[in-house]
């Protein structure tokens, strides 16, 4: 009786650890609102080619005001992306990019982005990690 409860209580905390991860992964709606969208054109600051979510960064240029912006877009995970056409080097610091994305509902400069159309090649991919399949919108 004894060893039963001791293997009852191994298992139920394998199976707790095993969850943890998986509560620590935000959900799209917790963060973003799919109410608000936006295209944002800018030059790439900075890449983060990294789980759970690959990030890159454009500073976007107000066109009244001349004065440039930083935004943070989230994507999806690097395998994914692969799956999609990405490679860690298919965006760069210095590329200029139009970025269709979600808005943070917290109102930051943040989005998740949806589609990456990068400028000197017209290649657009797809970036959100709602996406399967390649290409799509």
């Amino acid at each position: 009786m004894k060893n039963r409860a001791l293997i009852m209580l191994a298992v139920s905390f394998g199976v707790f650890a095993a969850t943890i991860p998986l509560m620590a992964h935000h959900s799209f709606a917790a963060e973003y609102d799919a109410n608000k969208k936006v295209v944002l054109k800018g030059v790439v600051t900075k890449v983060e080619w990294m789980n759970p979510h690959a990030y890159f960064y454009v500073d976007v240029k107000d066109e009244v005001t001349n004065k440039y912006t930083s935004w943070a877009f989230e994507m999806g995970p690097p395998r994914l992306l692969e799956k999609q056409g990405w490679t860690k080097n298919t965006m760069k610091e210095g590329d200029e990019v139009t970025v269709n994305a979600t808005l943070a509902k917290d109102g930051n400069k943040q989005g998740n982005a949806q589609t990456v159309t990068m400028t000197n090649t017209g290649k657009r991919l797809g970036a959100a990690s709602s996406q399967n399949q390649k290409g799509q919108e």
